[in-house]
C-alpha cells in the first residue's frame, strides 16, 4: 500500500500512512473485564458494511476504537486471506487520503 509503514503503538503493531489503518491484536470489553484477542486485526470499516461485519462470529467490537467504526477480525487456520486483504484495503482507503488512494488505484 502506498506510503504505508509500521510502528508500535500501545504495545502492538500499527500500520499507518498519516493515520493508522490497521492494528494487529486487540481487546474486547466484557461485563467483568476484558478479553485480549492476540491473533486478530483491527480495521476501520466502511460504515455501510459495519453492521454486516459485526454479525459475523469472527468479529468483535474492540475497546476504545469500536465507537469510531472499527472492528476486530479473528485470524486463524481457516482465515480467508483474500477477504483480509480487501478489508485492510478498505481501511487504508478510508484513512490514507485522496493522493495515496489514486496511487493505489494506478498500481492495482
Amino acid at each position: 500500500l502506498p506510503d504505508a509503514a509500521e510502528k508500535v503503538s500501545h504495545g502492538i503493531p500499527a500500520f499507518f500512512t498519516t493515520k493508522v489503518f490497521a492494528y494487529y491484536s486487540g481487546s474486547e470489553k466484557l461485563a467483568d473485564g476484558y478479553e485480549r484477542h492476540v491473533e486478530s486485526v483491527l480495521l476501520l470499516a466502511d460504515p455501510a458494511e459495519l453492521p454486516a461485519l459485526l454479525e459475523d462470529d469472527r468479529t468483535y467490537v474492540p475497546m476504545y476504537l469500536g465507537v469510531s467504526g472499527w472492528f476486530g477480525l479473528h485470524l486463524g487456520g481457516d482465515t480467508d486471506w483474500t477477504e483480509v486483504r480487501e478489508l485492510v484495503e478498505t481501511s487504508y482507503r478510508l484513512t490514507a487520503g485522496a493522493r495515496r488512494v489514486r496511487r493505489l488505484d494506478e498500481v492495482g
